[in-house]
């Protein structure tokens, strides 16, 4: 879900340090990946971790203070900030393994969930290739935390769209005050920004404090702002750093294991597993954080994070009832298969690819296909449904279990 780098190369297999050296940072790949855990295993229904879906909020913190890093960096090393280097990079960050996961998405709802389905799940998957997914959801009136029937397989795509939005004021925010000469005002500018967007937080309540960017800036900006002090953040003495790391990662599990859809979110609540974050981004965790296991997952986050959801909702849609523990153990595994497949034949190859990150025109019409394609294949599978012709009522069926509709 975020941008990460080391040495130049983009994705997820990277990130940035809290340091003008900029160097490799393990402990914030390793709480990429308690973030993506504590989400697959709420989504996958395990016992004890109802408010497993805090890890969302971690991912917001996290990408606002790598993202930012870069950011600041450029600015320090030219003196500006150019906003076509920044949406390229974001392209060829996000949109290879969202393109494809929106795809495989929609042909497979077609093919187990039927035409009728399909047609439903093709419009939100225009939505998710637009990045506008959670202005969807909410004006449906989806309640993220409630169980309900018919739940979207690309329902978790809000909270890409949410960065993405973002990402479309912040850095030009960040230009517009360099041009102006107020580099110097960057953060109390932000800084005022997070504490409206917090207020409005507090404040708003229904579907539309869950899913609004204007509710959620707040925690991406949590992380611009850490970022915009972060080299000073190495004189913190490594006792004091590690300490805060721990009780921050302390403070994530307490989230997980005791939120769950009864907590009123985001608002207060979401502050812990903010600031928790922020103190494990200030401090650093490498003891525990930085363990091989850890870091290799938080490198798939971004797929795994994309695929869980469809695999999950899409099995049980079609099974047409709640799925046995140990199906779902077993779909979280093929998930993560799908995630390694994905991340090591797919997005390393053109995250890294040379002449893309050369050219940003090749790039941004790379980026222009990739958005197309999810849109392409949405227009022509409900231009040949039947589902309108009575004579298919079959097809309005999964093809396994019962109706997805009928799901309690």
């Amino acid at each position: 879900m975020t941008e990460t780098i080391k040495t130049g190369v983009h994705g997820p297999a990277a990130t940035v340090a809290a340091g003008p050296s900029m160097r490799f940072r393990p402990d914030i790949e390793g709480l990429r990946a308690i973030a993506v855990v504590l989400v697959v295993l709420f989504h996958a229904g395990v016992p004890g971790l109802a408010g497993g879906y805090v890890g969302v909020d971690v991912f917001f913190v996290i990408s606002g203070f790598l993202i930012t890093s870069l950011m600041m960096r450029e600015v320090r090393r030219t003196g500006e900030l150019s906003l076509i280097s920044f949406y390229a990079r974001r392209a060829r960050r996000i949109l290879p393994a969202a393109a494809l996961v929106l795809v495989t998405t929609l042909v497979g709802s077609y093919h187990w969930l039927g035409w009728l389905r399909g047609d439903e799940i093709a419009e939100d998957v225009v939505w998710s290739a637009l990045f506008a997914s959670n202005f969807r959801f909410a004006t449906e009136g989806v309640d993220y935390l409630a169980s309900q029937g018919a739940v979207s397989p690309v329902q978790h795509f809000w909270s890409l769209a949410v960065e993405e939005q973002f990402y479309l004021v912040w850095p030009a925010a960040v230009v517009l005050l360099i041009w102006l000469g107020f580099r110097w005002a960057i953060g109390w500018w932000l800084a005022a920004a997070v504490a409206v967007s917090f207020g409005w937080s507090v404040w708003a309540a229904g579907t539309w404090s869950y899913f609004s960017p204007a509710t959620r800036a707040w925690e991406i900006g949590a992380g611009c702002l850490l970022a915009l002090v972060a080299t000073r953040l190495d004189r913190i003495p490594h006792r004091l750093a590690t300490m805060m790391a721990g009780v921050g990662l302390a403070l994530i599990v307490v989230a997980a294991l005791t939120y769950d859809e009864t907590t009123s979110f985001p608002g207060y609540a979401a502050a812990l597993p903010v600031l928790a974050t922020v103190l494990v981004l200030a401090g650093r965790g490498d003891p525990v954080l930085g363990r091989w296991p850890l870091v290799w997952l938080g490198r798939l986050s971004y797929s795994f994070y994309l695929w869980h959801w469809p695999v999950l909702i899409g099995a049980e849609q079609a099974y047409g009832a709640p799925l046995p523990a140990t199906t779902r153990a077993l779909l979280v595994l093929a998930s993560l298969g799908l995630a390694v497949a994905t991340y090591f034949g797919l997005e390393n190859p053109i995250r890294r690819n040379v002449r893309l990150r050369r050219s940003h025109v090749i790039t941004l019409s790379l980026a222009a296909w990739l958005i197309v394609a999810p849109l392409a294949v949405a227009r022509w599978k409900t231009s040949t449904s039947p589902a309108a012709d009575t004579g298919h009522g079959a097809e309005y069926r999964p093809r396994l279990g019962a109706p997805a509709h009928a799901q309690p």
